[in-house]
């Protein structure tokens, strides 16, 4: 008929799930209310059965009780006498269902709500806390998360596990002590609505983050090597199924059918190949290690579209390449990522205010986004400092004369390897630099001072003894 044949005015909010019995006579509500009641269709006459802490989302009638899942991460088992509901109204406490939605509402307002049927659950199946609340660090490596039992921890998604664990500690605080001043493009984004962390990549953007290999304190990589932040990681989250994929090697075959031989295949191999020093076949990170009993999923769509979803652990390394993204795959097998801009960012270098030091600039300067300040201290020595006519400097501890050509230096040796002065770079009157021993070991990117544009104000030039 289209129409609606009845109102039952039980709940004091949005009702969520559902359970009838098998003949239709009685019917189980529960919702955001965090209440679970009893009506019978025929008299309108409703019990409430229990209260919980946590928005009801799921009802399922079995035997004679009802499983209850919220919210939360449990789910509870309480009776129900689903055979003889009339059981339950014989326990007291039922009310007449009103038609209109604001009668029950009013009853709620005024107090008269009343006592459950069931104080404590017949069965509890406890599940793990959700995470409630996250934050992405500067480093866009480390994520620091707090669930619902107020346990503070930090996870790293470049190695897929957590760092640390803190336990009940103020979310805030740890997030201020955690604060690194460094700059490094957004790479990926997360979400928490399923109770854990959900990492998103998408291409071209997730490959917009590199790192020197000295400031991830890898071993084995030259100190000026850049590793790609997304491509590690994917090399970590499928190296498994590498691993698997390798000990089942399949003949490459031409387009008229024909064996490659070695020859040609070490051609395409070759070609395969990107200028990019960092991409050496070795990864950077081992393989992600999860447990079995609960490991988590990639979820993507495949090259030739539609969903796809697989947990970590069941892979085999005889799927079917197709059911991967083209750009994933380039990134994992061939170390090959997607074509971007080459964008460079300009700076000025100017003397610090109130040095008299006859510093003369060479205009605005250019550097790709990522670049360690000891390239600019270096250049700062060799192309400003050296020529200009400065008496002394700081020389390992002592001022000694700095003449061209006054012998202090072995021929063919750079300035700054015997003499050492003493400078720092500074951007918004912080100090990025300070190359009293090794220029190399400071682990400030320049990005962060060219990317802060509004606090960018000038870059300032410190000589001792100036």
């Amino acid at each position: 008929q289209q129409r609606c044949l009845h109102t039952y005015a039980v709940h004091t909010d949005s009702v969520w799930a559902l359970a009838c019995t098998s003949s239709f006579t009685h019917v189980y509500s529960g919702g955001r209310d965090q209440s679970l009641y009893l009506t019978d269709l025929g008299t309108r006459e409703s019990v409430l059965l229990c209260t919980k802490e946590h928005p009801i989302q799921q009802l399922a009638l079995q035997d004679d009780s009802i499983w209850v899942a919220t919210t939360d991460s449990s789910v509870e088992r309480w009776p129900a006498e689903v055979q003889s509901p009339q059981k339950v109204f014989q326990r007291g406490g039922s009310f007449l269902a009103g038609n209109l939605s604001f009668n029950r509402a009013r009853v709620s307002l005024e107090g008269l709500n009343p006592p459950p049927a069931y104080k404590e659950p017949l069965v509890t199946i406890p599940g793990s806390h959700p995470i409630v609340q996250h934050e992405i660090l500067n480093n866009k490596r480390q994520i620091l998360t707090k669930d619902a039992a107020d346990s503070v921890k930090l996870w790293n998604i470049t190695k897929g596990v957590v760092v640390e664990d803190f336990g009940k500690i103020s979310f805030e605080e740890k997030k201020e002590e955690l604060f690194e001043m460094v700059s490094i493009p957004s790479w990926f984004t997360v979400d928490t609505r399923l109770g854990c962390l959900s990492v998103h990549l998408e291409t071209p953007q997730c490959f917009s983050a590199e790192m020197y290999s000295a400031d991830l304190k890898v071993s084995g990589r030259p100190e000026d090597d850049k590793i790609n932040l997304s491509r590690e990681t994917l090399k970590g989250l499928m190296g498994h199924w590498l691993a698997k994929k390798k000990h089942k090697p399949k003949p490459q075959a031409s387009a008229s059918g024909d064996i490659l031989s070695a020859k040609d295949s070490k051609k395409n191999l070759t070609a395969s190949k990107t200028e990019d020093s960092s991409a050496a076949n070795d990864p950077v990170y081992p393989p992600f290690e999860f447990p079995s009993v609960s490991p988590p999923s990639i979820i993507t769509e495949g090259s030739q579209g539609g969903p796809w979803r697989k947990k970590i652990t069941e892979f085999t390394g005889t799927e079917d390449e197709k059911d991967f993204p083209l750009w994933c795959l380039d990134a994992v097998l061939n170390n090959r990522l997607p074509p971007r801009e080459n964008t460079k960012l300009s700076f000025f270098l100017h003397p610090c205010e109130g040095s008299n030091v006859q510093v003369v600039t060479l205009g605005k300067l250019s550097a790709p986004r990522i670049l360690r300040v000891h390239k600019v201290t270096n250049y700062v020595v060799e192309k400003m400092v050296l020529d200009s006519p400065l008496d002394s400097l700081a020389i390992d501890g002592g001022p000694q004369p700095l003449f061209a050509g006054n012998g202090l230096l072995p021929s063919g040796s750079k300035p700054w390897q015997k003499l050492k002065p003493s400078i720092e770079i500074l951007c918004n009157n912080q100090a990025s630099l300070s190359s009293r021993d090794e220029f190399g070991n400071s682990a400030v990117l320049l990005s962060f001072m060219l990317e802060n544009k509004s606090a960018l104000k000038e870059l300032g030039l410190i000589l001792s003894g100036a």
